[in-house]
């Protein structure tokens, strides 16, 4: 199991070998510290429970934190062959690997159905049209004389958890945690990154 924290700094682009302008995406990914292992015997599952970010600030940390001082604390299912206060570094990975990165969308708020599912607009540009090439029309119908749960409609957009698969590490910059992904990944600048190999 290859699983990492990190955060995304924003896409540039950048040559490849062949000469060809590709598009990238540069995080900074850990280091991570391993603060529980979690078994089935006792807790009916195996995990790792990985930390990110060390609280340096002592006002902050409150008394329930006390041993896993960390601004982000996630579970990862699996075996990692770490022990508890082991450091996951970013020399997980390798050039050229393949990995998945989830993370929060941007949150676009709240939208129409041409934006939101893509819909082609209700009517023509002509004959006398007016305030009515973006709506949805009809939503219902005379039998069951209401709306059907999971109509698609206008509604709050992006703002959830999103995961892409099959993407490429172009580089990796080991001694400033810096990991460059061919491709876009969800989630605004400085958004918290699960990277998965």
């Amino acid at each position: 199991m290859k699983f990492i924290l990190g955060k995304k700094i924003g896409m540039s682009q950048m040559f490849d070998e062949k000469g060809n302008l590709i598009p990238v995406t540069l995080m900074t990914a850990g280091p991570c510290v391993v603060l529980q292992q979690k078994n089935k015997e006792k807790d009916g599952y195996e995990a790792v429970q990985i930390g990110f970010e060390k609280i340096e600030k002592k006002e902050k940390i409150g008394k329930s934190m006390k041993g896993k001082e960390y601004k982000v604390i996630r579970e990862e299912r699996g075996e990692t062959g770490k022990n508890v206060g082991d450091e996951i570094k970013i020399d997980l990975f390798k050039e050229g690997d393949m990995v998945k990165v989830a993370a929060t969308s941007k949150g676009k708020g709240f939208q129409g159905g041409v934006k939101r599912h893509g819909f082609s607009g209700k009517l023509s540009a002509t004959h006398g049209n007016k305030h009515e090439h973006r709506t949805i029309g009809s939503t219902g119908c005379r039998f069951p004389q209401h709306v059907i749960k999971g109509r698609k409609m206008p509604g709050r957009m992006g703002g959830e958890r999103t995961t892409v698969k099959n993407l490429k590490i172009v580089k990796i910059d080991a001694q400033n945690n810096i990991l460059i992904i061919k491709g876009a990944v969800p989630g605004r600048t400085g958004a918290l990154l699960e990277i998965r190999g």
